[in-house]
């Protein structure tokens, strides 16, 4: 009984040997120089084949998107057949593909100044003359970035493959399938790819009267915003909703300004940070708006705040609070934001007083003088009474002024639950709508 073992040293030397008699014979009197088309008025359709393996890098500020991609061309090479019975079954070759004739399809917008080197791989040859060339790539393609909503932002960066000299007359290119294939993509920590759809477009140019046709792959990017949330976002929206709580400081503790200042200054740090992470452009970005609108809100709580500690510390010496104000700040304002004083029940406030005035005895400014020296002498108890009258109408001036510092008193904190209300409901509406574009 034959083995088979015996066999195969000499099974694989003839098919050797034939392979070398079919690479001989095919390259015999071929050339690479040009199109492999038995009529030099046909057009040679080539398809193209992209696959996404990985997003190297997304260089924002200088607009240039790197990718490793896997590039499968084919086409048919009329030079190129034989008869597999005529070479024992051969009905496929390796060969270098510097051997046979190539399409001169580059990347258009591309963004490197080296240039296009083609890959030393082998080509895939068949017996009824078609070509399978599969090469890897290195891209670095221009791509406008836009950072209006940044970090929610997705972009559409286009990678358009097409000949270089031969016109669709000579070279016609299309895509095989409608997009590029992930099957192999290494995902990306920061970008989220959405699709990598293509389209072939036939355009003319200036230079040229002769259709080109291309192959353009749209690359959909979402950007994966959760690093940014934490590290951008989230403090900015701690340190507004920290902001209107200077309204709620008493003013005596002397930290009402001191907080307002304070959150200011943090928010220039984070915006210096974000500056340096955005690349330029015309639009601000989403995150750079909330910053801007937050800030200029810390800046008008602060100078609310200075504003409303130069009521509460109006003095003695002030003047009354105006009608109005008590009307409406002191009587409805008051009794809707519940701002009372000590054992008054909330929803009621003081009722206005009118400021004491003085009534001096009757009798003139000073004591009558006393005409007897008699000690029951009725003059002596008028001047008693003179001197009582003057002390209780001191008294009342006093009580009096006091009332109206403890009304502006009053009225500072009227003002102070007013805008904690108002500023902090802002911020509030300011943080809810930037990160509902996360979700």
């Amino acid at each position: 009984m034959d083995n088979p073992s015996y066999c195969l040293p000499g099974c694989l030397g003839a098919e050797g040997r034939l392979a070398h008699k079919l690479f001989r014979d095919l390259f015999t009197n071929y050339t690479s120089a040009l199109r492999p088309v038995a009529d030099t008025d046909q057009a040679l359709n080539v398809t193209l084949e992209v696959t996404l393996s990985q997003i190297i890098d997304m260089d924002e500020r200088n607009q240039v998107l790197t990718l490793y991609l896997w590039i499968r061309q084919e086409w048919t090479d009329t030079y190129l057949r034989w008869d597999p019975d005529a070479y024992g079954g051969l009905d496929a070759i390796r060969i270098p593909s510097s051997l046979v004739w190539r399409p001169d399809i580059v990347l258009y917008n591309k963004a490197d100044a080296q240039p296009p080197a083609s890959a030393s791989t082998n080509v895939v040859l068949r017996h009824d003359g078609a070509v399978r060339w599969d090469a890897p790539a290195i891209t670095r393609s221009s791509c406008r970035v836009d950072v209006s909503a940044f970090p929610f932002d997705a972009q559409r960066c286009s990678l358009t493959f097409g000949s270089w000299t031969h016109s669709g007359h000579q070279l016609d290119v299309r895509p095989r399938g409608a997009a590029a294939s992930l099957a192999d993509f290494v995902e990306n920590v920061e970008w989220r790819v959405l699709g990598m759809p293509a389209r072939r477009r036939v355009l003319t140019y200036g230079c040229c009267s002769e259709p080109y046709p291309d192959v353009t792959f749209t690359l959909l990017l979402r950007r994966r915003a959760a690093a940014y949330v934490c590290n951008l976002l989230l403090p900015c929206v701690l340190i507004s909703l920290l902001a209107p709580l200077a309204f709620h400081l008493p003013a005596d503790s002397g930290e009402k300004v001191s907080l307002g200042v304070t959150v200011l200054l943090a928010l220039t740090v984070f915006q210096l940070l974000l500056a340096e992470s955005m690349p330029p452009a015309e639009s601000v970005p989403l995150i750079g708006k909330y910053y801007m609108a937050t800030m200029t809100m810390v800046t008008f709580s602060t100078a609310l705040t200075i504003l409303i500690m130069n009521l509460h510390y109006c003095g003695p010496s002030a003047r009354p609070v105006p009608a109005w104000a008590r009307a409406l700040l002191l009587g409805r304002l008051a009794r809707g934001l519940c701002v009372r004083e000590r054992g008054e029940p909330c929803g009621q406030s003081r009722p206005p007083e009118s400021p004491p005035s003085p009534q001096p005895p009757e009798g003139g400014a000073g004591p009558p003088a006393s005409p007897c020296h008699e000690p029951r002498c009725l003059c002596r108890q008028e001047a008693l009474l003179h001197h009582v009258a003057t002390i209780a109408n001191t008294f009342r001036s006093h009580r009096a002024a006091q009332r109206r510092h403890e009304d502006w008193k009053r009225l500072a904190r009227v003002m102070d639950c007013f805008f904690l209300g108002i500023f902090f409901s802002m911020a509030l509406v300011m943080s809810l709508l930037v990160l509902v574009q996360a979700l």
